[in-house]
């Protein structure tokens, strides 16, 4: 039986990330319907995959022939379709961070957990090929992670859409999505942050670099030992400097560990050196990511357990991204209690 899905907003990955998969996944998802705030890229969504449009995501949720939603863009309407979606008991993907408050995230997280639905939030990194053979690197040869450190470098655009309006802060996904990277990693929760942030001098952003510093507690042998990742992110390259952009670009994590340490390429590529010498391992993977990420939330739907573990994996990153940034305001490091909060 096909999961009948509809899509909430698609966003600049449609082409050549969503779309891809859901056709991969034409014996297991059927879309069955698009909403999109600009008219034409749903219009030719739909006719791609046989679906109608709808003139509002209300409309798309109260469809009858639609079991679940697939939010794959952020636009204006924010956490609305997560909500309506609980009022309507369908199940949701969310392939987006939420712009909201750690107070309305709560709220957000109380409210699915109420309505009972399925929800999946979109993590890929803890599920890249690379990520778990790490894990059981970790396990078998390297030994526990003591220091990681993790630097995304992103494209900046310059363009006149982008300087419309007062500048924001710098979107939260992407530190969101390392935290949890690291958590997942060392398994255990931050006690503490400390949060660093630069100015942005023009841009869409209020700050173009931000760097959060967590200290994790490990136990072992009835001792504490520590384990601090550092995770930066930053938007200070513009989109005119191609040359500047592609040099040398940073690994994407590193940690070293009790016996060894490790370097990540995503997807699928580790390097790892222990007393033994070097060793590179390239992964292959059957299906991408993104195509088994999907797999799990069809699988999380149609099962009698539902899958909400990952909403509140990403309430806690969310809640520690957002005690770095107030933090860096205090100038001061911010005690983390295990439920993620200050």
């Amino acid at each position: 039986m096909k999961l009948r899905v509809g899509l909430v907003g698609l966003g600049s990955s449609w082409q050549n990330r969503h779309a891809p998969i859901l056709r991969a996944l034409a014996d297991r998802i059927e879309v069955r319907g698009v909403y999109e705030q600009v008219a034409h890229r749903a219009e030719r969504a739909a006719e791609a995959f046989g679906a109608r449009c709808f003139e509002s995501f209300r409309a798309l949720i109260l469809a009858e022939d639609i079991d679940a939603i697939l939010m794959l863009a952020p636009q204006w309407y924010g956490q609305l379709p997560i909500l309506a979606a609980c009022d309507s008991g369908k199940a949701v993907y969310c392939a987006v961070a939420l712009d909201i408050d750690l107070d309305t995230a709560y709220r957000l997280k109380k409210r699915v957990e109420q309505a009972g639905i399925a929800f999946m939030a979109e993590l890929p990194k803890r599920y890249a090929p690379a990520t778990l053979r790490l894990k059981e690197l970790i396990a078998t040869h390297l030994g526990a992670p003591r220091l990681i450190f993790c630097h995304q470098r992103l494209v900046r655009e310059s363009t006149a859409a982008d300087h419309a309006g007062p500048p924001k802060g710098m979107p939260m996904h992407h530190m969101v999505e390392l935290v949890d990277w690291c958590r997942f990693l060392v398994d255990r929760e931050p006690t503490s942050v400390n949060g660093v942030s630069h100015a942005s001098g023009d841009g869409p952003y209020e700050t173009d670099y931000e760097m959060l510093s967590l200290q994790f507690a490990t136990e072992k042998d009835s001792k504490l030992e520590c384990a601090t990742a550092q995770l930066s992110c930053g938007h200070y390259l513009p989109d005119q400097w191609p040359e500047a952009i592609t040099f040398r670009p940073p690994t994407a994590l590193q940690v070293a560990c009790e016996n060894g340490v490790a370097f990540i390429d995503l997807p699928d590529t580790v390097t790892w050196f222990d007393k033994a010498g070097r060793h590179r391992e390239s992964l292959e993977s059957d299906r991408p990511v993104g195509e088994q990420l999907l797999q799990q939330f069809v699988r999380g739907v149609t099962s009698l357990v539902r899958r909400q573990s990952d909403l509140n994996d990403a309430y806690r990153s969310m809640a520690i991204v957002l005690a770095g940034r107030e933090s860096e305001k205090d100038g001061r490091r911010i005690d983390i209690t295990p439920s993620g909060t200050s």
